[in-house]
């Protein structure tokens, strides 16, 4: 009964914690198409190595090797190293628990509950990490502190050094800013510049045509002389 029972709410789990969780708050579709495989990929030969006589722990080592490959490949941040690991977790219990019957669905729904309100940006300060590459070589003290707080004011919470390069003589610094800014760290807005005044046009002629330029100055010129 629950050979088949698992899968569906391992289906269904992956499903809300994917697509109700994870891309309405983070919007990365290239890491939802690898959390559906991952999860399902997982949740086939989990199904399978359950039916033969294989060792499980086999298929757990290759799992974990291939774990560390796609975590290697490029660079994920904690939340998304978590929602993987979700996503491997509910495929290994859809496909090796089935003699525990609904404890086997209790973890499930307990996973997807917890990750949904760990990642919940309520749950703590909202902040974010945002990567600024400064001029010189700024090594982690006072003088780097006071730069961070020259540019970021109150809204940075800590500043940490990923990288001092002698060659092109920069550092590369994350910064984790609060997303609330107060009024007090705002900066003032610019004054508006006051308009500049049109230029004068020279008068109009009798016919309606503008004078030629310095066809008045050389009519007084006539008069005075004559």
């Amino acid at each position: 009964m629950f050979g088949l029972i698992l899968p569906l709410a391992d289906f269904a789990c992956v499903a809300v914690l994917v697509l109700a969780l994870y891309y309405p708050r983070h919007r990365r579709r290239d890491l939802v198409a690898a959390f559906l495989s991952v999860n399902v990929g997982v949740l086939a030969v989990a199904a399978a190595l359950a039916a033969t006589s294989v060792n499980v722990g086999l298929g757990l080592g290759l799992f974990g090797v291939l774990a560390l490959i796609r975590l290697r490949s490029a660079e994920l941040r904690q939340h998304e190293i978590a929602y993987y690991f979700a996503s491997l977790a509910l495929g290994l219990i859809g496909g090796l628990a089935a003699p525990m019957g609904w404890v086997a669905v209790t973890f499930m729904a307990a996973i997807v509950l917890v990750l949904g309100l760990a990642d919940w940006r309520g749950a703590a300060r909202a902040n974010r990490v945002q990567v600024v590459v400064l001029p010189g070589l700024h090594p982690a003290g006072p003088e780097l502190d006071r730069q961070v707080a020259a540019l970021f004011g109150s809204a940075a919470i800590s500043v940490a050094v990923r990288k001092l390069d002698v060659v092109t003589n920069r550092t590369t610094i994350a910064v984790r800013t609060a997303d609330v800014v107060s009024s007090a760290d705002v900066a003032p807005a610019p004054q508006p510049i006051p308009p500049i005044a049109p230029l004068p046009t020279a008068a109009a002629s009798p016919a309606g045509r503008a004078a030629p330029p310095g066809a008045g100055q050389d009519e007084g010129i006539a008069h005075d002389l004559a």
